[in-house]
């Protein structure tokens, strides 16, 4: 059944990329007028960020916010297809900065948010950097999904690490200096065990997992910033967060990945999962304070 559902995929991919743009546009209408996806979340999230905006500021980012949600699965089906050439077109990359880094030999640890088009993330970094690229996923219920984007992930040479494999394969990855990706802006499942900052002055929680694993292994925190040029084109970017990670406390860490979130949110609100429960969790004082960067 795989090779089947591979092959149609795979046969569909070859149509042009316009072909994809426009099933995103009848995407769009059926999210925003026939099911309105979760537009009651998307709407909270946005004036909890942008209190201050008008009706028609917030509807406005919430029919970008469609269309680039909209895109990002439909431009996925066509990643099966391009070859390394138009990938590079179609999302350059500047990875100096992880580069040099692991040239000197520090591991680094990449934290993403959930910016559009994920997807491109995991074909362009493999490339650029001098040592092993991991990347986390949580396991698809249907296995022959879950075996086409393991696929699409890995096809540039990434290696997947499964969430419930990850703690046991920690030391193995940083064995050498090597890239380990994490989606760091997830809702913890067990809010009584997150750290919880102050994130757009609202007390929210935090996966204290990331900081704790680079302060563990020393590595270098680095923040990932995947903006959209045009439809259908993107560029990555990274920014320094800390250099020795061992020197900082989960605290600080976790703050000041949050604090280069919020700013990736401001410069492109467009571009950030606004569908994401983002603050489904309230803060309650057995949880114990609320770390706002003292």
């Amino acid at each position: 059944m795989y090779r089947l559902v591979f092959f149609l995929f795979q046969g569909l991919s070859l149509l042009p990329m316009s072909f994809f743009h426009a099933l995103s546009e009848l995407a769009v209408l059926l999210f925003s007028k026939v099911i309105r996806y979760r537009r009651e979340v998307l709407e909270q999230n946005i004036r909890t960020v942008f209190p201050n905006h008008s009706s028609k500021e917030v509807n406005q980012l919430i029919n970008q916010f469609y269309r680039n949600f909209a895109d990002t699965f439909t431009e996925s089906i066509k990643l099966l297809s391009l070859s390394n050439a138009q990938i590079d077109k179609r999302c350059t990359i500047d990875f100096a900065l992880v580069r040099q880094l692991m040239q000197e030999g520090k591991s680094v640890q990449l934290m993403a948010a959930h910016q559009f088009n994920w997807e491109y993330v995991n074909q362009v970094i493999p490339s650029q950097i001098p040592g092993p690229y991991y990347f986390v996923y949580r396991t698809i219920q249907s296995p022959i999904f879950n075996q086409l984007f393991l696929f699409l992930r890995t096809k540039q040479g990434g290696k997947p690490i499964a969430a419930e494999a990850f703690a046991a394969a920690r030391d193995q990855i940083f064995a050498q200096p090597a890239a380990l990706i994490l989606g760091a802006d997830q809702n913890p499942s067990f809010p009584e065990r997150a750290l919880w900052i102050d994130f757009f002055g609202k007390a929210t929680p935090f996966h204290p997992g990331p900081a704790r694993g680079a302060i563990a292994k020393n590595t270098a925190m680095v923040m990932l910033n995947l903006t959209r040029k045009k439809r259908g084109y993107y560029h990555l970017d990274a920014t320094l967060i800390a250099r020795d990670c061992a020197t900082y406390t989960p605290e600080q860490l976790t703050w000041l990945y949050k604090k280069e979130t919020e700013r990736l949110i401001l410069e492109n609100p467009s571009n950030y999962l606004w569908s994401h429960r983002r603050w489904r969790h309230q803060w309650q004082p057995a949880y114990g304070p609320v770390y706002k960067g003292e």
